[in-house]
């Protein structure tokens, strides 16, 4: 986007020890007892010294934190449609630095579009894919509880293979979903975005660095955070943060980093759990531990794995150069 090379730096906390202890989500909303995604917001909202502005598209955590006429929000925010966060945001980077050129604005704010999985890898693809085309300052964070779990738990293009959903029923014709998850960064990092991540709310030390290096960027960024769902999941509140420390322990779900293209893997998993400790937790895939669905538990074994290596090698040849 023109002008974008002129923005002055957003100054990130300077170190990971000095977390913004400002609460910026009020307490009393309406999300569920251990949810995963409002976790991920307030590690997120707390990485930075400044108040970002938020763009919400509807979901889990709009609803939640915004019923008419409350809201929990401590930081401008606005709640737009589930299509176009991205675009939304947009016009509002934009808007700020017009503001700033004419002198009627003394310094911009962080940017960050917030969506959820069926937000991001489906309704709004089109508008975030236009936003990192033309470039915006802008750090988009998709919330990725693996389904539309806001409406009633329907599978996603994030649901894993394998996995029940209200719409990928577990019975005698097929044990879930039967499609693989999207590559949702294999997608960001094509349009030569220059910095995507991958994070968890287990790790936050981890997802507070790549929030501060997202928002230092002179481009568009983006956070992929994997935020558990205890309700669409099946597994108990105060079991979320075990649940997301098993996937990336697992390598179920990797973390690394895409900066100017270079894929670095940020916490590596040499010695894997089985993936069972993983999957035994959650209602969703206790079918694939019974013994008629083994090659359907092989087969999700092998993605697992054919994810991580892709990756690793990436990183591994990048780190040659």
């Amino acid at each position: 986007m023109e002008g974008n090379s002129k923005l002055s730096q957003f100054q990130p906390v300077k170190s990971i020890f000095e977390i913004n202890r400002e609460e910026r989500m009020a307490p009393g909303h309406r999300a569920c007892a251990g949810c995963g995604p409002m976790i991920a917001v307030r590690q997120i909202l707390q990485s930075l010294d400044v108040k970002p502005v938020v763009i919400s598209a509807t979901g889990c955590v709009e609803v939640t934190t915004s019923t008419y006429p409350d809201s929990a929000w401590l930081v401008p925010w606005a709640h737009v449609a589930f299509e176009n966060s991205a675009a939304v945001a947009s016009g509002v980077e934009a808007a700020m630095h017009a503001l700033k050129v004419r002198g009627e604005l003394k310094e911009e704010r962080p940017v960050i579009a917030l969506a959820g999985d069926g937000g991001t890898f489906d309704i709004g693809l089109q508008a975030l894919s236009g936003a990192l085309e033309r470039g915006h300052r802008m750090l988009y964070v998709c919330y990725d509880n693996e389904a539309y779990m806001n409406t009633g738990i329907q599978r996603s293009s994030a649901t894993p293979f394998g996995a029940w959903t209200t719409t990928s029923p577990v019975g005698k014709e097929w044990p879930g979903k039967a499609e693989i998850k999207k590559d949702i960064m294999g997608i960001v990092v094509a349009h030569g975005t220059p910095y995507a991540a991958t994070a968890s709310i287990s790790h936050w030390k981890d997802l507070m660095t790549k929030v501060r290096k997202a928002v230092s960027q002179n481009g568009p960024t983006f956070l992929h955070v994997y935020a558990p769902c205890n309700r669409g999941w099946r597994f108990e509140p105060k079991d979320t943060v075990e649940v997301a420390k098993r996937a990336v322990e697992t390598r179920f779900f990797p973390l690394y980093e895409v900066e100017n293209g270079r894929y670095r893997v940020t916490v590596p998993v040499a010695k894997p759990r089985p993936l069972e400790d993983f999957l035994s937790l959650q209602g969703r895939f206790s079918h694939l531990l019974k013994p008629e669905n083994s090659e359907t538990l092989k087969e999700l074994k092998g993605i697992v794995e054919e994810r991580w290596s892709k990756i690793n090698a990436a990183a591994s040849v990048q780190a040659q150069v």
